[in-house]
């Protein structure tokens, strides 16, 4: 691998929801240029208004000189063609959940970024062995999953892919200590390691709830004094987005071909309603300051 990939300066991170969001702050805190891309501008500066408001929440919680939070905004560059990543020597793909979406998205990224460039993906649950096939170079692919909040949460799973070579990973690694986090190495199976413990442990929750067992509040309540969480369940899940929940549970079920990971049906429902957690205003609890979206 080119010695530039051992002193990466700018990478391109795509996406602008809240993991790219979160992941582009971070880096341009830790001192690289970042490329933010989107397909629309009016998502771009969406996002790159959430990063300033962020960057302003941490700068008074930090108390950070007047200038640190500017600088740091200066550093992120927002755009919605992936030319962006030409100069790039690591790319962040940081999509919808979606195996087609993500595939075609590698193969094009392949085109635009530089030949020695590492392709990482923020996955939390699909192969990176099937979206490296997508592109010339599944060596230099790896999957690089963040943790939300991404500027607080401390580790990152990286998913080595059937190809991923040892470089890749070594680089990647070293890239992962530089933005203050802990890198995790994990193989690349459904669900990896975080999401295949935790999203069985929402849906046990979703039907522990749907059977009656208990209400949603003792449901959360128990796990978080009987063991020690720091939020309950159904709680997380809205925070996750019940959408994302369902879609990481079809993939467990799909790629390890076991009952036991089959998604709750009242999971399914509420998605089917657009009760997505908070970021539609309404899942398991009720967020009456977010706009309820379909």
């Amino acid at each position: 691998m080119s010695d530039t990939i051992a002193d990466v300066k700018k990478v391109a991170v795509v996406g602008g929801g809240t993991m790219g969001n979160g992941i582009a702050q971070t880096f341009a805190t830790s001192g690289f240029e970042v490329e933010l891309v989107d397909v629309e501008p009016e998502r771009v500066e969406r996002a790159l208004g959430a990063i300033a408001g962020s960057l302003a929440r941490v700068a008074k919680k930090q108390e950070w000189p007047a200038d640190r939070a500017p600088e740091v905004l200066k550093r992120i560059h927002g755009g919605t063609r992936l030319e962006a990543a030409r100069d790039c020597q690591v790319v962040v793909e940081a999509v919808f959940e979606d195996l087609g979406v993500k595939r075609d998205l590698f193969q094009r990224l392949d085109a635009a970024a530089p030949a020695e460039a590492i392709l990482a993906s923020n996955t939390s649950s699909i192969s990176i062995t099937e979206i490296a096939a997508s592109t010339k170079r599944p060596a230099q692919v790896i999957g690089m999953h963040f943790m939300n909040p991404v500027p607080v949460m401390q580790l990152v799973e990286l998913i080595r892919g059937i190809a991923t070579s040892d470089a890749t990973y070594a680089a990647t690694a070293a890239l992962t200590g530089r933005l203050g986090k802990t890198p995790v190495e994990v193989n690349d199976y459904p669900g990896f390691v975080s999401n295949r413990i935790l999203m069985p442990m929402i849906n046990e929750a979703c039907y522990a709830l749907m059977e009656g067992v208990a209400s949603r509040d003792a449901i959360d309540t128990v796990m978080k004094l009987g063991m020690a969480h720091p939020m309950g369940p159904l709680a997380l899940a809205d925070l996750i987005g019940l959408d994302v929940c369902l879609s990481i549970m079809e993939v467990l079920h799909e790629g390890l071909g076991d009952s036991k990971y089959r998604p709750c049906p009242l999971l399914r429902k509420m998605v089917r309603a657009g009760y997505l957690g908070r970021k539609s205003g309404r899942g398991f609890y009720e967020y009456p300051e977010t706009p309820k979206k379909a």
